[in-house]
């Protein structure tokens, strides 16, 4: 209402100022017929003149009317050059700030809320480089400065910052207008002001800053060169370091554009995802869920099944997996695809050389895509036992009586509920309140329930404090509310997160810079500080997954290989994921934790799966899908989905927060009866449901009364 008000209020105004023909008295005629009226006001009484001046000029810049030429211009010929420049700097700037609070107070949060997507890397600009971009565009006049105003209150841009920069950037442009006045006698026109000579002028001194900044990059990439010897040849435009996702589908990329590339890899080929992360991971669920199902048999109308099986066949299945998988990522095929593909371990002598098995190959690109390995964290004691993580713990042959988990997040998860389901007795030790820290709570509580309904202890709210052994038992000693629980296990797996992969490559001699983080600093275009050397992967994140080390490798790919001519950043704005437990967890885009923080405004659309045909029939009616829309609109902000096979259902929304299209088209799009993507339509259709048109119901009742009877 506040808001309405203050829109209404300025709608007034502007009417006000047309309707009783305010404007003429800001007008070049105007001011030159009453210049002597109003230098004689202005003697008589010097400081209310100037402060009714100052309250005019703020007013009429805060409100974006036309006239500030006119007013500037009337500075100079009332007060003189210098006085006149600073009455109108501080006016103008005042006025253009208050033009800026006017924006963000009543427009920022809608537009940031339905185009957050795709005002994500401006704000991240803004927050980058906000000040300098606002400088050169108040150097510049042809850009019109009310537009400026409004556009950055937009913007994530401080209040403090646009002042200062605007006090700056217009005090050129406003000391030559105010100069132009103090000779008012001899302006004809206000077009005459801006002559082909002066527009060009300003426009140079705009630009200045952009050529400035241009010319400081190459010194700066010359000061990093200067202190090595850059090759009058090389032997390949692109080496990337590390054959997992990322540098595996960088080198396809570069080859498949015929660049000449090689790919360092001092293990195994397709990195961790391949041999330790998903496909192993996934391959372990599968048989844990056959035996869940068989454990179960009457859910399914069986009357038993009783199954044996070897845990040690188990973790052999998954090793004739990874072989099964293990061609698609080969030196085999990538050396048929152009890739020269090479084992050992990589150090770089310099941004043009590297180091390996004795040799020095030289390069116009490296793209680092070293990976990330388990943080095993100091905790006393843990020292003494064998502390399994997700890279080890698949060497393991036989079966943990006991097994402690440490970290409730996707990988801990993911792997209590796996041993669990083939029968170790499994406790989950969490720091966090809940399990899946990320996710919204409904979420979190939902596989918390599920998991204590088969069997698992989960502990969250408790950190482990130290290892010990007491009587032969291995013990944990954690801590919950100041009181310490001692917690017996045989095997411990350590799931406390990943570590970027930064030591024994010759980056600490480059001087690459390394994240708070620990990750490589990275720019939107994915170039280290050092401009030829690019990063790509959990070595950097921001997201440590399979699918975001590809998307980013293409961007390295193209970045290395056609920059300067061409050049893109990194898209970041539809980043989906799932975690593997049973029912699956899958998200795109914000859940409602996050859109609370960001203070985004939302909508919550919620479609129960214990309601969807597919689902019962497959005896997996638990969870829901939860769509996050803009008010008042179809466009999707985010998508959460709880129930069996989410990581696949969930693609739809992926693509539609991709390409643009909202829970209309989704309800529109014909579903295969009966499947489990069933459930998108029928969120859609809750969706349509709670924004139909209730007012027009009566009046349609009417109408089909009257065609009855018509």
């Amino acid at each position: 209402m506040k808001k309405l008000i203050l829109v209404i209020g300025i709608l007034l105004a502007a009417l006000a100022f047309y309707y009783f023909g305010l404007a003429h008295y800001f007008s070049l005629d105007y001011l030159k017929s009453e210049q002597a009226n109003l230098q004689k006001s202005y003697e008589e009484n010097q400081l209310f003149f100037i402060l009714s001046y100052l309250v005019i000029y703020i007013i009429s810049t805060a409100l974006s009317f036309p006239g500030a030429t006119v007013l500037t211009l009337a500075g100079g010929a009332l007060f003189g050059w210098i006085p006149g420049t600073l009455i109108v700097s501080v006016a103008s700037t005042l006025g253009a700030t208050l033009a800026f609070w006017g924006a963000r107070y009543i427009l920022r949060d809608s537009v940031q809320g339905r185009f957050s997507s795709a005002l994500e890397t401006i704000n991240s600009g803004i927050e980058k480089e906000g000040a300098f971009y606002l400088f050169t565009l108040r150097l510049i006049p042809v850009v019109p400065f009310f537009v400026i105003n409004l556009a950055m209150g937009l913007t994530r841009m401080k209040s403090w910052t646009f002042f200062w920069v605007s006090q700056l950037g217009m005090l050129l442009g406003t000391a030559a207008y105010v100069k132009a006045g103090t000779e008012i006698a001899h302006i004809d026109s206000l077009r005459g002001l801006l002559s082909p000579s002066l527009i060009g002028t300003f426009v140079f001194v705009g630009i200045l800053p952009l050529l400035a900044k241009k010319i400081v990059n190459v010194l700066r990439s010359r000061k990093i060169y200067r202190n090595f010897k850059k090759p009058k040849s090389f032997d390949y435009n692109l080496v990337a370091i590390g054959a997992g996702s990322a540098g595996l589908v960088t080198t396809y990329i570069a080859a498949a554009v015929k660049a000449k590339v090689a790919l360092i890899e001092k293990h195994k080929m397709g990195g961790d995802c391949l041999n330790t992360g998903c496909v192993p991971s996934k391959a372990l669920i599968r048989s844990a869920k056959f035996m869940h199902q068989a454990k179960h048999a009457k859910k399914y109308g069986i009357a038993k099944a009783d199954l044996q099986f070897d845990f040690a066949h188990v973790m052999e299945r998954i090793q004739s997996v990874i072989k099964k998988i293990e061609p698609h990522d080969s030196v085999e095929r990538y050396q048929g695809h152009g890739v020269d593909c090479i084992s050992g371990t990589a150090k770089i002598l310099s941004p043009f050389e590297i180091e390996v098995n004795g040799k020095v190959i030289t390069t116009k690109n490296i793209v680092l895509a070293t990976g990330a390995r388990p943080l095993v964290p100091p905790i006393p004691g843990l020292e003494r036992f064998t502390a399994w993580t997700s890279d080890s713990i698949w060497n393991l042959r036989k079966q943990p009586a006991r097994l402690l988990v440490l970290g409730g997040g996707a990988i801990g998860a993911e792997l209590a509920q796996a041993f669990s389901r083939l029968g170790s007795e499994v406790t989950i030790v969490e720091k966090s309140p809940h399990l899946l820290a990320r996710e919204d709570l409904d979420v979190s509580e939902f596989v918390e329930a599920r998991f204590r309904e088969e069997g698992l202890q989960v502990l969250t709210g408790h950190t482990a404090k130290e290892f010990s052994e007491k009587q032969g038992s291995k013990i944990l000693h954690a801590e919950c509310e100041g009181k310490i629980k001692e917690i017996e296990f045989d095997e411990v797996l350590v799931a406390l997160g990943r570590v970027a992969n930064t030591k024994g490559y010759g980056l600490e001699e480059l001087k690459v810079q390394i994240s708070k983080r620990g990750t490589i600093e990275a720019d939107p275009f994915l170039r280290t500080n050092i401009p030829n050397i690019f990063v790509c992967g959990d070595v950097t994140g921001p997201f440590q997954f399979t699918h975001v080390a590809a998307h980013q490798a293409w961007y390295c790919a193209v970045n290395a290989l056609f920059a300067p001519f061409k050049s893109f950043k990194a898209d970041y704005r539809v980043i989906p994921w799932a975690t593997y437990v049973d029912p699956e967890v899958a998200r795109v885009g914000l859940n409602e934790m996050e859109a609370r923080e960001k203070k985004i405004p939302f909508e919550t659309t919620r479609y129960e799966l214990d309601d969807l045909d597919r689902a019962i029939t497959d005896s997996a009616d638990q969870g829901f899908v939860k769509v996050l829309t803009k008010p008042g609109s179809d466009v999707i902000l985010g998508a959460t989905i709880v129930g069996a096979h989410a990581s696949d259902i969930i693609i739809e929304y992926i693509a539609a927060m991709k390409h643009g299209f909202g829970m209309n088209k989704i309800l529109g799009t014909i579903h295969i009866y009966p499947t489990m993507g069933e459930a998108n339509k029928y969120a859609a259709g809750n969706w349509k449901r709670s924004h139909a048109p209730v007012w027009a119901y009566p009046w349609l009742a009417k109408f089909h009364a009257w065609r009855r009877h018509g």
